[in-house]
């Protein structure tokens, strides 16, 4: 018998079920047929996050950022180049807390970029600054 894993769009942010077997074979959305991964960070919004958070089965990292931080904007092809290797086996995300604040005191983000990882919907490692693509995968591989 074959389990599946549900994974959120990262377009239309509506959930699909996909076999684990198939998670490699880069998918796409039962509904606005899109990729459903595509090695690129996935932006979140109030509207977003929580069916991302509360619906995916994969490991959800989360960058909060700002635009006007340096180290965010510098970090930021880091993050890119790490999705490309965590995915399909982890989702990254990305929230703009200049245009989000209340997602940004919800999770009590006092610094800036700090990575939030989730594992079915609840916080389970958090890292506050700047990090290189190595580094970060090797962060969430060692919690997932």
């Amino acid at each position: 018998m074959s389990t599946s894993k549900i994974v959120v769009c990262p377009h239309c942010h509506r959930p699909n079920r996909l076999p684990e077997a198939r998670l490699d074979d880069q998918g796409r959305c039962g509904h606005c047929r899109s990729a459903l991964f595509d090695g690129t960070p996935t932006a979140l919004t109030a509207a977003s996050f929580d069916r991302h958070l509360e619906r995916t089965e994969l490991p959800i990292l989360v960058d909060f950022w700002a635009p006007w931080c340096g180290p965010c904007r510098a970090m930021a092809p880091a993050f890119a180049a790490a999705a490309r290797q965590l995915e399909p086996t982890a989702r990254l995300a990305k929230v703009n807390t200049e245009d989000e604040p209340a997602l940004a005191g919800r999770f009590a983000i006092r610094s800036i970029p700090t990575l939030v990882l989730f594992i079915n919907g609840r916080e389970v490692a958090r890292q506050t600054g700047a990090m290189d693509a190595a580094s970060i995968v090797r962060w969430v591989r060692s919690v997932v």
